[in-house]
């Protein structure tokens, strides 16, 4: 559906248009003027109507349609095309959800279609709305805005990840930790699928940033790349984040592993002990039991209490030796 739709001339919105033709000719035909249509998940048949108007190439609509697009920049015949995938992390949950953002970007029109609940165009179209001096710079302004607040955000959501890892970190790592925690596996994937998810949004988008930055693209104007550029340095830094979350989830993975082997070793030294110091009374026991005659002491009227102190003995023996030792 079309959440909003407005005609802006030298950076101040106008009315609604209702003909969504016309309008555009009445913003071609007057310069500072374009107009700006957000839609939210439409549907072919709502989507046709602007596709008519609007001259869309359909590889491009085709792609804004189904969605699932990775982020990219692709430059056609009479509009550009860019795909941004804003994300949403949600600390209760330890989850990062990513939305889909596209951009038509023409001489004198921008069409932004939706997917996903995570959303930065009502913010930034009320931004803009307040700067009319940026404003008044047309489809140029709008994608500059909208990728600015998509990489920003990018920015929070890597902050906030990055304090849920301290705390997982916090948990692995605690002395009072004593046994395994089979659900802290679990978790430390789970953040890893979750970087991962982080690292598709922001990973590809690089490379369109880049030719923004570089200029030479079409409906971009040149005195935008220094804007551009400051978007993509941001973006660089985001995905070093990135990386930097990605490696610590290894390495944290890895040691809560070898803490696991560690305390399985532990635990077998003392099931070791144990069996060492059952095994003195099993083997006594075991060899006055086969009921020969000829046994040393067997008729001994002290044998019994002799072995029983025999047992006790060994055993005392070994237990102060593995209790030394830190095997019990």
């Amino acid at each position: 559906m079309i959440v909003d739709c407005a005609l802006y001339r030298d950076g101040h919105r106008t009315e609604r248009p209702s003909d969504y033709s016309a309008a555009l000719e009445s913003a071609r035909a007057r310069p500072g003027a374009f107009l700006w249509i957000g839609l939210y998940e439409p549907t072919e048949e709502e989507f046709a109507r602007v596709t008519r108007d609007f001259g869309l190439h359909p590889l491009a609509v085709e792609d804004a349609l189904s969605a699932h697009q990775r982020p990219k920049l692709e430059v056609y015949a009479d509009s550009l095309f860019l795909v941004l995938k804003p994300v949403a992390y949600e600390e209760s949950e330890e989850a990062v959800s990513a939305g889909e953002l596209m951009l038509f970007v023409g001489d004198s029109f921008v069409v932004t279609v939706r997917h996903g609940e995570a959303n930065p165009l009502g913010e930034v179209r009320k931004r803009l709305e307040e700067d009319p001096d940026v404003l008044q710079h047309g489809p140029t302004a709008v994608m500059y805005a909208v990728s600015d607040a998509v990489v920003d955000n990018y920015l929070e959501v890597a902050a906030a990840f990055h304090d849920d890892l301290d705390g997982l970190e916090e948990d692995v790592f605690a002395p009072q930790q004593r046994r395994v925690d089979a659900g802290t596996a679990s978790r430390i994937y789970a953040f890893k699928r979750q970087a991962l998810e982080f690292r598709r949004a922001t990973g590809p988008l690089s490379e369109p940033m880049a030719r923004l930055a570089g200029g030479g693209v079409p409906y971009v104007h040149e005195s935008s790349r220094p804007f551009f550029r400051d978007v993509s340095d941001h973006l660089t830094r985001v995905n070093d984040q990135v990386e930097n979350i990605d490696r610590l989830l290894s390495d944290v993975l890895s040691a809560y592993l070898a803490q696991m082997g560690v305390r399985q070793n532990d635990d077998m030294r003392k099931i070791s002990a144990w069996a060492a110091m059952f095994a003195v009374p099993t083997a006594i026991a075991g060899i006055y039991g086969m009921n020969f005659d000829h046994m040393p002491e067997l008729h001994w009227t002290w044998s019994y209490p002799a072995v029983l102190l025999l047992i006790v003995s060994v055993c005392f023996v070994l237990y102060r030796v593995f209790k030394r030792r830190g095997w019990i």
